[in-house]
């Protein structure tokens, strides 16, 4: 996903995700679970639009 970063180094249970249009903007960061369940309804197309 643009945006996403791996886990980071020395949290690997977190992603942080910033905006691709500044990569070194601020990040959210979400726990690795959650985020893999973000991506996946996406993938699936369970969100509404």
């Amino acid at each position: 996903m643009p945006g996403s970063r791996p886990p980071a180094d020395n949290h690997p249970a977190l992603v942080p995700v910033r905006d691709s249009k500044d990569p070194d903007g601020p990040a959210l960061v979400f726990e690795a679970a959650a985020w893999s369940a973000f991506v996946t309804a996406v993938k699936a197309g369970e969100l509404p639009a």
